[in-house]
């Protein structure tokens, strides 16, 4: 099983990304939780502990595991000392800049997946 943990839904990914998660196995979501910007970092700690055993529970081969950061440190490590697989998605970011007649710049990103690498 490939566990996603991140704030964007397995249906939304492309189809050369699903196509890769699923080399370890059936995708399941698992909703990137809301880590409050006030929180201390035993809160963030906790929640951390709360979702590394959720994740442990159902036997990952790996997980992709993106979103704020002290709580990604605290899960990537606890999910490393437990011996799973656990990785970030990276991309290449194509931006394409537009004048408008009125002299205002557009510009859009677009993120093309490229692989999953490993924590490590």
């Amino acid at each position: 099983m490939f566990i996603n943990h991140t704030n964007h839904a397995s249906a939304k990914w492309s189809a050369t990304q699903a196509e890769a998660a699923r080399a370890w196995g059936a995708i399941e979501d698992l909703p990137f939780p809301d880590v409050g910007a006030d929180w201390d970092e035993e809160r963030v700690a906790r929640l951390a502990e709360e979702n590394a055993a959720k994740i442990l529970a159902k036997e990952p081969r790996a997980v992709l595991c993106q979103g704020e950061f002290t709580y990604v440190h605290h899960l990537v490590n606890l999910l490393l000392a437990a011996g799973v697989t656990v990785l970030a998605a990276t991309s290449r970011r194509e931006v394409n800049e537009e004048q408008a007649e009125d002299g205002s710049m557009q510009k859009i990103s677009r993120f093309v997946f490229t692989r999953f690498r490993e924590y490590r």
